[in-house]
Formats: C-alpha cells, sequence, structure tokens
C-alpha cells in the first residue's frame, strides 16, 4: 500500500511540474503560405515579371537612292534580350528591355553599287553589333487570368554599336585561289548611337513587331557618298515564360 502511494506521489509530482511548463508555451509566429507577397507580387499578369526572348525582323524598305540597293530576305535583324515589365492596372503596364541585336545588310551587285565602293563581289554585307535598351507602354484587352494574354506595346529604343564589319567573298580569289573572304572590323563610317520607335502586337508567347530607326546609318562626313540604308525592320518574337 505505502509502494503504491509513493509511486502515485511520484507521478503527481512529475505532472504537476510539467503542467504549468506546457501551458506558459506561446506562438511567436504564424505564417500562411498562400498568402506569400513574394508568390502573389510575380506573375504574368501580377504587379512584376520578366522573361527571356528572342526574335527576327527582317529589313524593308527601299534605300534612299542608287547605289545601297539591299538582298531582301537576307537582310534581317536577329536579337536577343530580357523583358521587364510592371503592372499599373489591370489594362495598363509599363517595361523595359535589355538586348543583343545583330543586324546585316547584304548588298546588292550592280553596276550603280557605291557602298561601300564601287567594286562587285561575290557576296557582301555590312554587320552591326549592338547592345539596345527599350522602354515600352503596353495596353492589355480581354479576360486573360494570370497570363500574358493580348496587348498592344508602343516602344522607344536606342542603342550602342559594340562592333561593325565589312564582309565580301570573292570567287575566284587572287593568285588562283578557289575563293578569298575579308573581313573589315572598326567601321569609321558607321554611326555609333542608334536610336528610333516601334509598336508591338502579341497574344502569349508570340508577338509580331516593327521597328523604325530614327538616326541615320552613317556619319555626318559619310552621308554625302552614301545612300542612307532603308529604316524599319518587320519581324516576329518568341518569349520563354
Amino acid at each position: 500500500m505505502m509502494l503504491v502511494l509513493k509511486r502515485v506521489g511520484l507521478l503527481g509530482l512529475l505532472l504537476a511540474w510539467w503542467l504549468p511548463a506546457a501551458q506558459a508555451q506561446r506562438i511567436l509566429l504564424r505564417a500562411n503560405v498562400a498568402n506569400d507577397t513574394t508568390y502573389e507580387n510575380y506573375g504574368p499578369n501580377r504587379a512584376f515579371y520578366n522573361h527571356f526572348y528572342f526574335g527576327y525582323a527582317a529589313v524593308v524598305g527601299p534605300s534612299a537612292s542608287t547605289g545601297a540597293e539591299l538582298e531582301y530576305g537576307r537582310s534581317a535583324d536577329m536579337f536577343v534580350g530580357l523583358r521587364n515589365k510592371w503592372r499599373l492596372s489591370q489594362t495598363l503596364a509599363v517595361g523595359a528591355d535589355l538586348r543583343y541585336d545583330h543586324l546585316a545588310y547584304y548588298l546588292r551587285q550592280n553596276d550603280q553599287k557605291v557602298l561601300p565602293t564601287p567594286a562587285q563581289h561575290h557576296r557582301e554585307y555590312l554587320a552591326l553589333h549592338q547592345a539596345q535598351a527599350e522602354g515600352f507602354v503596353r495596353i492589355n484587352y480581354g479576360r486573360r487570368g494570370n497570363a500574358i494574354g493580348r496587348y498592344v506595346d508602343l516602344l522607344g529604343w536606342g542603342g550602342w554599336v559594340m562592333g561593325s564589319t565589312h564582309f565580301y567573298e570573292d570567287r575566284p580569289g587572287p593568285n588562283g585561289a578557289r575563293k578569298q573572304r575579308v573581313s573589315e572590323r572598326g567601321l569609321s563610317y558607321v554611326r555609333r548611337w542608334p536610336y528610333g520607335v516601334g509598336a508591338r502586337a502579341g497574344i502569349g508567347r508570340f508577338a509580331l513587331v516593327g521597328r523604325y530607326r530614327l538616326a541615320d546609318t552613317f556619319t555626318g562626313s559619310a552621308q554625302a557618298r552614301y545612300p542612307e540604308l532603308p529604316r524599319w525592320t518587320l519581324g516576329v518574337e518568341l518569349s520563354w515564360l
């Protein structure tokens, strides 16, 4: 009997010590993962979103005069970049792009050619390697949920020509060679700071884009010798969403 009482008394002392400690515990932090503000603010149709994209745009329209006719279809603009978008409302957003741009003008070989010399070759082009920045205002329309949906962008852009190349190939080459390829870099007659405007219309990952170059291609001293090249490019973009 005494042994039972001692055991009960020891158990009671343990419970008396543990219960107040358990009752004294307090919740210091309570979090709801579903209400994570980072998750709610980032997404295709949320406050902020960014994604990579690439595209192709053909050079269109004539040169300013004879002497710098192009081979259309081959003359084109290829680019890849990162786009950032900030939503202001359900219908309005603003954004900015950074991209690498490779623009090539393939020159048609004829008797009127003057750019960059009257000499005719088997193949010849001017290539501009550019770093470009672009800002845009986006107008969204239609129901879309948390998706890019349908939109129209009005944009302005500017860039820096990191490198310029005049390339030509002759067949046959001199001294009995089957072909000769020449690449001239750092062209002094090409303007370094192009800029322009444009527009883009898209649905989800796909967009049609047109850009117009306001700046002249050639420097002031070269403008008297060379006709201005076409200012328009029209093409498509594909985004990694």
